[in-house]
C-alpha cells in the first residue's frame, strides 16, 4: 500500500513538472525600430510568444521618456492575439512626439492579458522587453 502511494506521489509530481515546464518560456517584446514619420514617431514593436500559451488579448503600458528622464508619453498599445510560438510585428505612431526625443521605452505594466480561458494573472512576469534600437526599451 505504501508503495503504491509513493509511486502515485512520484507520478503527479512528474506530470506537474511537466506541465510547469511546457508552460515556461517568455513573450518577447523587440522594440525593433523608431522612425519619424510626418508628426509623429512611429515605434516597430516584434513580439515572439515563446510559451505554449494562445494569448488573445495583450496590453501593455508603455512609457516614453526624453532625454533628460522626464516622462514624455504613455500609451497603451494593443499587441494581440499573439498564438503560442508566433511572432508578431505591431506598428504604432506616437503623435507629437520626435523619434529624437525619446531616450528611453519602459514596458511600465499589463493592462489587459487573456488566454483563451479568459484573465490571466501575471502576465507581466513572462514578458522580457529588449531593443535594436538605440533606444533602450526596458521593464
Amino acid at each position: 500500500m505504501r508503495a503504491c502511494f509513493w509511486t502515485t506521489f512520484a507520478t503527479v509530481l512528474l506530470l506537474l513538472s511537466g506541465t510547469a515546464l511546457a508552460q515556461s518560456g517568455n513573450i518577447d517584446v523587440e522594440l525593433n525600430r523608431l522612425k519619424q514619420h510626418d508628426d509623429a514617431c512611429r515605434a516597430s514593436l516584434v513580439t515572439q510568444n515563446l510559451t505554449d500559451i494562445d494569448i488573445e488579448t495583450l496590453q501593455l503600458d508603455l512609457v516614453m521618456f526624453d532625454n533628460e528622464g522626464i516622462i514624455a508619453k504613455r500609451l497603451a498599445v494593443g499587441l494581440g492575439p499573439l498564438p503560442a510560438g508566433k511572432t508578431r510585428l505591431k506598428e504604432f505612431d506616437v503623435a507629437d512626439l520626435a523619434c529624437e526625443d525619446i531616450g528611453q521605452l519602459l514596458l511600465n505594466d499589463v493592462f489587459k492579458c487573456e488566454d483563451t480561458e479568459g484573465s490571466r494573472e501575471n502576465c507581466l512576469a513572462l514578458l522580457e522587453a529588449t531593443s535594436r534600437d538605440e533606444v533602450p526599451f526596458i521593464n
